[in-house]
């Protein structure tokens, strides 16, 4: 597997960043950033994938954007945004290809055409931002789950997923025991198994006509703003 954006730049581009990139492994929960932190590292997520998430005075955590294999986390420190706006947490463990921010400024500001990439890539993980608040106002939380799950499912390249029903509760902000009832419904309609932790899917083409618009608009937006499907 590789970083689809990394993939689709140019030759030229890929040069500039190449030699700036290394491995490492992202344990799940692993919080990368809280917000208003400094961003020091860029995440090219591989199979690993990261949510980007608000906290609120509660404790709350609600969801705003998820970041895999098609995209990167720390993207505006080319921007002069060098502050977190969200948190950053590792939702599913795995390889990514990081570097150093400024390193990582210092080459886009040598190509106009990467530049121009990287602020493309923004604008969709703010139109994801703006879908899933439109998501969470108006769909209700079987299609949401639905909508999560498979992209959750196109990122990691897997009808099996490793999450708990605390952690779902968590990205998507409702209770564990709403969670439990709509997993259980999910499960009994044939769409899904889910045990210890696990999550499989077991009827893909079922789940996307559960899902919510947002699965498909969220998908649209990256293949239009970056030419990159995260489809498996």
């Amino acid at each position: 597997m590789k970083n689809l954006f990394l993939d689709s730049l140019s030759k030229s581009d890929l040069v500039l960043l190449t030699p700036l990139l290394r491995p490492m492994e992202l344990a799940q929960e692993t919080v990368l950033s809280e917000t208003g932190d400094t961003v020091t590292l860029v995440h090219f997520p591989i199979n690993a994938i990261i949510s980007l998430v608000i906290v609120l005075s509660s404790g709350e955590i609600i969801e705003t954007a998820m970041v895999g294999r098609d995209g990167m986390v720390g993207a505006s420190s080319a921007l002069d945004g060098n502050i977190a706006m969200n948190k950053a947490i590792v939702q599913l463990s795995g390889k990514a290809l990081v570097c150093d921010a400024s390193a990582f400024k210092e080459s886009v500001l040598q190509s106009r055409s990467l530049l121009s990439k990287i602020i493309r890539h923004e604008q969709t993980v703010y139109a994801q931002a703006q879908q899933s608040a439109a998501c969470i106002a108006s769909h209700n939380i079987e299609s949401r789950l639905a909508r999560w799950l498979l992209r959750s499912r196109d990122l990691a390249d897997s009808n099996t997923l490793p999450f708990t029903q605390e952690f779902l509760s968590e990205m998507l902000g409702v209770r564990r025991t709403t969670v439990s009832v709509v997993a259980h419904a999910l499960q009994h309609a044939g769409m899904i198994k889910y045990r210890r932790g696990k999550i499989q899917i077991t009827d893909l083409d079922a789940l996307e006509e559960a899902s919510c618009e947002c699965y498909g608009t969220i998908k649209d937006l990256y293949n239009t703003l970056l030419g990159v499907g995260s489809a498996a």
